[in-house]
């Protein structure tokens, strides 16, 4: 049955909006001291989960840090080149997966039994888990830029001891971290190259 709230939104954005999303946006290595609100964390949230997942199958889960004593937990999971920048960024966010997504799909997914699809396929749980989680936290770094908040996503972590730290008796498990707040401009680093269309894609 069709959505009777669905309203297309066919027109591209405006130059204004695409600069900020993407042709300006930065990966940022120092942060301002101004704090990111709880409010911004729920207006954020509000966004990147509207994003589409598989059968919405929706399993990022996200831990924001904003205390010291938190974020000191996870310092000894940094590597030495990330310590300091995540230190001192306002907001550091863990996105994690839920290994047992699937147990939600009763409640996110209302039109097929999708719960049963997963039950007992160890490796259709994991590729969906990590696609789509992976796919949310994308999703989280262009909802915060949308918000005027820049960002710092990071691979450089033990994501073993994150499971330790914040993730212990639970089925999350940690896929990468991002630091949010607003960017130091003294601290970028310069652009660094991409691909052009001819060696990242074709046409058939």
């Amino acid at each position: 049955m069709p959505d009777p709230d669905y309203e297309p939104h066919n027109s591209p954005l405006p130059d204004a909006a695409l600069d900020q999303l993407f042709r300006d946006a930065r990966s940022h290595n120092g942060w301002q001291d101004k704090p990111v609100t709880d409010e911004q964390l729920h207006a954020l949230y509000d966004l990147w989960k509207l994003g589409p997942t598989s059968a919405n199958c929706s399993p990022a889960r996200v831990v924001f840090l904003r205390s010291p004593e938190a974020k000191k937990k996870l310092e000894p999971a940094l590597s030495e080149g990330n310590r300091a920048k995540t230190m001192s960024a306002p907001v550091v966010a863990i996105i994690g997966m839920d290994t047992e997504f699937y147990e939600k799909l009763p409640k996110l997914f209302l039109h097929a039994d999708a719960r049963s699809w997963f039950l007992g396929n160890q490796p259709m749980i994991d590729d969906a888990m990590f696609r789509n989680g992976s796919l949310q936290g994308a999703y989280l770094i262009l909802a915060a830029r949308a918000l005027g908040i820049d960002t710092g996503p990071m691979s450089g972590i033990d994501k073993a001891k994150i499971d330790e730290a914040f993730f212990a008796g639970t089925a999350i498990r940690t896929n990468f971290v991002c630091n949010l707040g607003y960017g130091d401009p003294e601290k970028i680093f310069g652009r660094s190259p991409r691909l052009p269309f001819d060696e990242a894609c074709r046409l058939e």
